[in-house]
């Protein structure tokens, strides 16, 4: 049975649901008791001081570090008893403070090399360019502004580009999830606002987490703000409600 055959009840449910998550590391709680959820099509910034949590979260997310207690439920899937790769098939994307691409391979085959079929080693080796991982490569390209670098090497590429790049290879997946760690540090201002336009853009048909410290650039793509503070959520809402909240200011906006 399809979504839409149920009534368009699930598509009123987040995409995730993070209850209850703590994880601890030798008694120090890194996330404590916290209770998250996103919407579809949302864009949600976690913000907060150093040492917050807010990386830790992506790792819970993603599988990387495991979960004390808690539960985090993607589309009613219980990611806490998943591997890493079993939830990037679930259709999780993570992308982390720096770029890994492929540096010696074109921005063609950097895209390729992330299309689905090309991932399992087996796949590899039997993997064939057909018209629908061109036309892939060629949209996600276009969405990425790198359509005309397509055939340029990517060690060739700008700081900026690169971080492109790396996105577009989680787009090649076609995640429902996409979660980026400070996504325009280091950016121009330039790109910056296409890198804000950019998520404006993929966020149309799935969720998209964002950590970042640049306010500016937070204030242009956020529609929900989390601010995380000693593993626990000390503020959330427009960014207006949170940067008018005194505890907020204390403790983050005022250093």
């Amino acid at each position: 049975m399809n979504e839409h055959a149920i009534g368009g009840i699930t598509s009123n449910r987040p995409v995730l649901a993070i209850e209850g998550l703590t994880v601890s590391f030798d008694g120090f709680k890194a996330v404590d008791n916290l209770n998250l959820y996103v919407d579809r099509n949302e864009v949600r910034v976690v913000i907060g001081p150093n040492g917050a949590g807010k990386t830790t979260v992506l790792d819970l997310i993603c599988g990387k570090t495991a979960a004390t207690s808690g539960s985090i439920q993607f589309k009613d899937i219980e990611l806490t008893k998943m591997k890493e790769h079993e939830i990037v098939r679930a259709g999780v994307g993570r992308k982390f403070q720096t770029p890994s691409i492929y540096e010696s391979l074109t921005v063609f085959e950097n895209l390729e090399m992330s299309f689905p079929r090309g991932r399992k080693v087996f796949g590899a080796l039997t993997f064939e360019r057909t018209a629908d991982v061109v036309e892939r490569v060629e949209r996600v390209a276009a969405e990425i502004f790198l359509s005309e670098l397509l055939h340029q090497q990517a060690d060739l590429l700008s700081h900026g580009q690169k971080q492109w790049l790396e996105i577009g290879m989680l787009l090649m997946q076609e995640p429902e999830l996409l979660m980026l760690d400070e996504p325009v540090a280091g950016m121009s201002v330039s790109e910056r606002e296409k890198t804000a336009e950019l998520l404006g853009r993929i966020s149309q048909g799935r969720s998209v987490v964002v950590i970042e410290h640049d306010m500016e650039f937070v204030k242009s793509i956020a529609h929900k703000v989390t601010v995380l503070h000693q593993g626990k959520i000390l503020a959330e809402g427009s960014m207006e409600s949170v940067q008018a909240n005194p505890k907020v200011i204390e403790v983050y906006l005022g250093h």
